[in-house]
């Protein structure tokens, strides 16, 4: 097989959990490029509908679906969407996710529950659902989305996110676990651990402390819609078919810098 042929996603079907905007949208139209049929799911319809408007462009067939990953109903209806509307599904990005900034003092139960709840139960509930179709069929990929803030302490005077944080650390074992549980059934689980990339998410603490967080990456710049795209692609593909339980820092050596 030609090098490029492994980067192909051609007659292959993905979903994208939070694929209307930010990075998971990026993500969706990395897949779509490369030729996959998509599932985007978000919990605002408008958005998935407006999204999948702009990645048909791209010659692929996009199905919006209104899904809160964190509600096993919803999750297992949008399966079970996805399944019918594309055959099967043979890639899952778990990329929805929130954040909440508080002091750890000060936070509360709630909203350390909702952070988790979404972020790292969300994955869990998702990769199930999806996972027992995979099984069924012969295998797949699944992408989980973690942060260079996983298996670290980060100063709060950069990041006061706790839950956020906790989460994604805990995004890292639950991605290797999987990955030694499942490789039995030909399904491959890999992590993207990002830096900052500018999104709805970043968008207020990029603009207090941008500089701050400039000290602390070697190559000087935030992540762009490519360098997740290329990456992403990467472990959806063949190219990585020998690569499973990896975390994939993205991150312009922030992780490496001490």
């Amino acid at each position: 097989m030609k090098v490029l042929e492994l980067f192909s996603l051609n007659g292959k079907s993905a979903i994208v959990t939070g694929g209307s905007i930010g990075i998971g949208f990026t993500i969706a139209e990395a897949l779509a490029e490369a030729g996959a049929n998509l599932v985007i799911c978000a919990r605002n319809f408008s958005r998935c509908e407006k999204a999948a408007h702009e990645l048909r462009k791209l010659g692929t067939n996009v199905i919006p679906v209104e899904a809160d990953v964190a509600d096993p109903h919803q999750v297992e209806a949008m399966v079970s969407v996805s399944h019918e509307k594309l055959r099967r599904i043979d890639i899952l990005v778990n990329n929805a996710g929130i954040a909440w900034a508080a002091p750890a003092e000060k936070m509360t139960l709630e909203d350390w529950k909702r952070v988790i709840d979404v972020n790292l139960t969300g994955a869990f509930i998702c990769s199930q659902a999806v996972g027992r179709r995979m099984i069924r069929d012969g295998g797949g990929v699944i992408i989980n989305m973690s942060s260079v803030v996983a298996d670290r302490g980060t100063d709060p005077g950069l990041l006061d996110t706790i839950s956020y944080s906790t989460s994604k650390g805990g995004m890292i074992s639950f991605t290797k676990d999987l990955a030694v549980k499942w490789a039995k059934y030909g399904i491959r689980v890999n992590a993207l651990a990002l830096a900052f990339f500018p999104t709805h998410l970043t968008e207020w603490v990029i603009e207090q402390r941008k500089e701050k967080i400039l000290e602390r990456i070697p190559m000087r710049r935030l992540g762009g819609s490519d360098d997740v795209k290329g990456a992403a692609l990467f472990l959806a593909s063949r190219a990585s078919d020998y690569v499973t339980g990896h975390v994939l820092n993205v991150d312009g050596g922030m992780s490496a810098y001490l």
